[in-house]
Parts: structure tokens; C-alpha cells; sequence
């Protein structure tokens, strides 16, 4: 993708503007220039396509302060619409647009299929264990206190879950990880991050509306 001029920026802004929900024109448009902006530090071979996965994870590391690789992989793949392993402007910006300002309604979903790995509308006992496995392997130490604040947490999650979401099935559908999310927000990501917390939101908006050529 070659540098955009700025009337075509304008005018795809005012296009993207209508179909994205959560950001005005001046912001989409901020939004597409900070995307071509990132395409410059890719290889030229891979420019045409958009945001690879290596750039897009290095966004959600330094950025966003995500470290998980299960999880970025998987925010990637929330991203990425039409699994061409590529980010496209579109997707994006509306990517953004639910990762930074999306509803509760529009992030339980999101959250639901980032934790959905094989994707067949189910999370199953399987999937909550491997993306947790990490957590549940340290046991709390005297050296290391704050690992048994993570363990017991991450224990009660699954019970919570086991008590409150199995369906008969033993699986847990959209509808029962809905309805736990709405009784207790707390976990909505109960099986890992893939959210960006409030002080980095703020930060990249201040800076992509600002000062949209480039991020730190």
C-alpha cells in the first residue's frame, strides 16, 4: 500500500466513518494515516497487503502492554476479518474501534470468540485449562507472594465458571458466558487479557489523535 495522499485519506475517512462505529471522521481519518504510517516499517514485499502479524503483535506489546503470545496471537486473528494474515485499514480501524471503545455487549462477544480457539461456539474445559495453564502451574512461594493472589484467582474463575456456565454439555456456550459477564464484569476476561486496560487507551488515543504519524 503506497503512501495515501491526503484527499484520498479524507475521502476514505468520510466513507469508513458510516459503517464504524465509535469514532468521527477527524478520528478514522487520524487513525488512517497512523495506519500507513506503521506500513512503512514493514518490508516493501509485504506492504501491499497491510499490518502482518510480527508488526501487529509489536503494537499490542509496546503499546497496549500485552505480553501473552496465545493471546495477541488470538487478538490478531479478531483483527484480521478475513483471515488473509493481514490487517487491513478497514479492519483496523474497526478493530480499534471495538478494542478501545466497544460496548459491553460488543466486547463480551469479542472477548467470547478470542476464548472460543477452535472456534465451534463453545469454550470448553480444554481450552479455559490450556489458556490458563501458565497460571495455574506457579504455586504460591514465601519468596513470591503475589503468584498465590494469581493462583487462587484463577481457581476461583473456574469454578465460577464450572458452577455457574456448563451447559450439559460441559461446554460453555455465548449465551452462559453472557450472562455471567453481565452478572459479574469482573470476568469478562476471565481467561485472559485481551483488552487493553484504561491508562493505555488514553494513552494511545492521546497520541493517534495528536500526533497520528507514528507510535513510541
Amino acid at each position: 500500500m503506497s503512501a495515501m495522499n491526503r484527499k484520498l485519506i479524507q475521502n476514505l475517512a468520510d466513507t469508513m466513518c458510516k459503517q464504524v462505529k465509535h469514532f468521527n471522521t477527524v478520528e478514522v481519518e487520524c487513525l488512517i494515516r497512523l495506519f500507513n504510517a506503521l506500513l512503512g516499517e514493514q518490508t516493501e514485499r509485504k506492504v501491499g497487503h497491510g499490518l502482518d502479524r510480527l508488526n501487529f503483535r509489536h503494537i499490542l506489546h509496546n503499546t497496549f502492554d500485552m505480553t501473552d503470545d496465545m493471546m495477541m496471537d488470538r487478538v490478531f486473528r479478531a483483527f484480521d476479518k478475513d483471515n488473509d494474515s493481514y490487517i487491513s485499514v478497514k479492519e483496523w480501524v474497526e478493530g480499534l474501534s471495538l478494542f478501545l471503545r466497544g460496548t459491553l455487549e460488543e466486547k463480551i462477544k469479542y472477548c467470547f470468540d478470542v476464548y472460543d480457539l477452535n472456534g465451534d461456539g463453545y469454550i470448553s474445559r480444554e481450552e479455559m485449562f490450556h489458556m490458563l495453564k501458565d497460571s495455574l502451574i506457579r504455586q504460591p512461594t514465601e519468596e513470591d507472594p503475589d503468584e498465590g493472589t494469581i493462583f487462587n484467582t484463577k481457581h476461583f474463575i473456574i469454578k465460577y465458571t464450572c458452577d455457574c456456565c456448563y451447559d450439559h454439555d460441559g461446554k460453555v456456550s455465548y449465551a452462559d458466558f453472557k450472562s455471567t459477564v453481565r452478572e459479574e464484569n469482573l470476568l469478562l476476561e476471565a481467561f485472559g487479557n485481551c483488552l487493553p486496560h484504561l491508562k493505555r487507551i488514553q494513552s494511545f488515543e492521546q497520541q493517534a489523535f495528536q500526533e497520528p504519524q507514528e507510535l513510541h
